[in-house]
């Protein structure tokens, strides 16, 4: 069932036909559930949502349709009522400095499907405007000096940069999970670098992954500050899906408020969600909701017990997160998929490089 519902999540699709509004700001407990109350009271069903919260600030892209008449939400005056009320939830607790916006974006097309992969590397630009990149530091202990990250034992991320044959030669290693590689070249995209050749691969739960990169302008990274940026953008494109805290997912009858109810139940149990994603699909709902105490600390069970109750069969399993590799929570005789270990890679692939080819200039 968990299986499944992992595949339901990530291969659905959010039809064109809903409106689409990126939030951004500080973050704070509760924010979700404030903002899915509001829509709701509204008369607005969320279709579809994306969350993430990292370094006190966040991003979501939710997917709406007109509650009352079904469709998406094409009056402009109805747009702006919905975009009023998200800035107050917005503006509601404002701190000094804080530059939190609603954006109303509207997919126009017709029956062209817009993928989780677009709304998350929609996420990554949104987090980067944001920030949210400062003040993230790699380990100090770079590259194969730290023997912990070989033990499984370090849950930093290592990033190097150096001139390597004309390119600027950028290693990551870091544990190994789903969607690595897909946040590491948004960052790397999101500065607007033109990666030439790459090799990645892992071994045990340790990933590696090789870039040889230049500018738009054939240029390399010629600064410590330049490179110094590079590595806080990609310590934070890979922390940002790191999500620790306890993974609840549900599989429930799709309904107006289904999102409101659900983020309100873990609300008032003083919990707090750090990462949601949610798609419904004729009358089904699916979702993954990580959840922490209000301070950012591990759940207790008593509040678990208690949502899980609250939302009764709607829960289908509770993960709870160690570092960036999760474990599930439950009877020893659940099956846990094992990851294949994998050649690992190194400095001794650059020969072999110039036949792997692997460029990517389109991204």
């Amino acid at each position: 069932m968990q299986s499944n519902l992992k595949r339901e999540v990530q291969q659905r699709h959010v039809s064109t036909e809903h409106t689409a509004f990126e939030i951004t700001g500080i973050n704070r407990p509760g924010l979700l559930s404030e903002i899915s109350a509001v829509l709701s009271d509204i008369g607005c069903h969320v279709t579809a949502a994306v969350a993430w919260t990292h370094h006190e600030r966040a991003a979501m892209v939710i997917y709406l349709e007109d509650g009352f008449n079904g469709g998406p939400i094409i009056d402009p005056i109805r747009k702006a009522q919905v975009k009023d009320h998200l800035d107050t939830v917005m503006e509601a607790h404002h701190i000094v400095g804080d530059v939190s916006h609603v954006v109303v974006r509207v997919v126009e097309a017709k029956g062209v499907p817009v993928g989780w992969a677009h709304t998350e590397r929609r996420l990554h630009e949104l987090m980067y405007g944001e920030g949210d990149y400062e003040n993230c530091f790699d380990c100090d202990c770079f590259g194969d000096r730290c023997d912990a990250l070989w033990r499984g034992r370090c849950e930093r991320i290592h990033v190097t940069i150096e001139a390597c044959n004309g390119y600027s030669m950028v290693n990551v290693k870091c544990r190994d999970r789903p969607k690595l590689l897909f946040d590491t070249v948004c960052a790397l995209k999101e500065l607007q670098f033109v990666v030439f050749h790459a090799v990645a691969g892992a071994k045990g739960s340790t990933a590696e992954q090789e870039y040889f990169i230049r500018k738009k302008n054939g240029g390399t990274l010629e600064t410590e500050g330049q490179r110094e940026r590079l590595r806080h953008c990609l310590v934070a494109a890979i922390s940002r899906r790191a999500s620790q805290g306890l993974k609840l997912e549900i599989r429930t009858e799709n309904k107006m408020g289904l999102l409101s109810d659900v983020t309100r139940v873990v609300r008032e149990n003083g919990l707090s969600i750090t990462r949601a994603e949610m798609c419904t699909q004729g009358e089904i709902a699916v979702g993954s909701f990580y959840v922490t105490d209000v301070n950012g600390g591990e759940t207790g069970p008593s509040e678990v017990e208690a949502v899980v109750r609250e939302l009764g069969g709607a829960v289908v399993s509770a993960v709870k997160g160690v570092g960036m590799m999760p474990r599930r929570i439950g009877s020893t005789s659940d099956s846990v998929e094992q990851d294949k270990a994998k050649s690992s890679i190194g400095r001794m692939f650059w020969s072999k490089l110039e036949r792997l080819s692997t460029s990517i200039r389109s991204l």
